[in-house]
C-alpha cells in the first residue's frame, strides 16, 4: 500500500508548479533502474495522456508543453540534471518555486512518496546537482521511495542502478500519477 506524505503543503502554492521534471539516466542500460523512477512516471503521464515527447537540444532533453505544464526529462544522466532544469527554468522564465522535480529515494521504503518544498538533497546527487545550478533548493519534490538493497554488501550508488523487480514494475505502472499532476 502506498503511503503518501504531503509536508507543508498548501494548495495555492502548488498552482504555481510550471515545470515538472523526472529524473532519471538517458538510454535502453538504464530504462527499468530505480534511479530512472523519474523518468517512468512521466513517461506513463505523457502516454496516458496521448503525449509524445520531443527532443530540445536548448534544454538537453525531452519536453512536452500540455495542459498547462511543461514535463521534462533531461538527458544529462542523473547526477548532472542541474544544466538542464536551470535552462528550462531560464528559457520559460519561471522561478524555482515553480518547478517539480520528481525523483527516486533510497531512505523511504519502496511505495511510499513525499512531497515536500525546500528540502535537502538526502544525498542524491542529481538533487545535489540541481541545487548547486539553481543556488536554492527552494523548488517542489515528489520522493518516491525505491528503498535499500536487502543485500548489505551492495552499496547505495549501484543499487539504484539495479532493475525493478516485475512486482515492482506492476506496482509502479498502477500508479496514478495524474492525482499529483492535477493537484499542482
Amino acid at each position: 500500500m502506498m503511503t503518501i506524505v504531503f509536508m507543508e503543503l498548501q494548495k495555492n502554492q502548488l498552482n504555481n508548479i510550471q515545470l515538472i521534471v523526472g529524473l532519471g539516466n538517458p538510454g535502453v542500460k538504464y530504462h527499468y533502474n530505480r534511479h530512472n523512477l523519474g523518468f517512468l512516471l512521466l513517461d506513463k503521464y505523457i502516454s496516458i495522456q496521448n503525449l509524445k515527447w520531443s527532443f530540445s537540444t536548448k534544454l538537453n532533453g525531452d519536453y512536452v508543453k500540455a495542459n498547462s505544464h511543461i514535463y521534462l526529462k533531461p538527458h544529462t544522466y542523473m547526477n548532472n540534471s542541474g544544466s538542464s532544469v536551470s535552462k528550462a527554468l531560464s528559457y520559460f522564465c519561471l522561478n524555482p518555486y515553480e518547478l517539480f522535480v520528481v525523483h527516486d529515494d533510497v531512505d523511504l521504503p519502496f511505495g511510499e512518496v513525499r512531497v515536500r518544498f525546500g528540502s535537502g538533497a538526502a544525498g542524491h546527487n542529481g538533487v545535489k546537482d540541481i541545487f548547486t545550478h539553481l543556488g536554492t533548493q527552494d523548488f517542489w519534490r515528489l520522493r518516491f521511495g525505491v528503498g535499500r538493497s536487502n543485500h548489505l554488501n551492495v552499496p547505495t550508488d549501484k543499487h539504484v542502478l539495479t532493475d525493478f523487480t516485475q512486482n515492482e514494475l506492476d506496482y509502479i505502472s498502477d500508479i496514478d500519477f495524474e492525482s499529483y499532476i492535477n493537484k499542482t
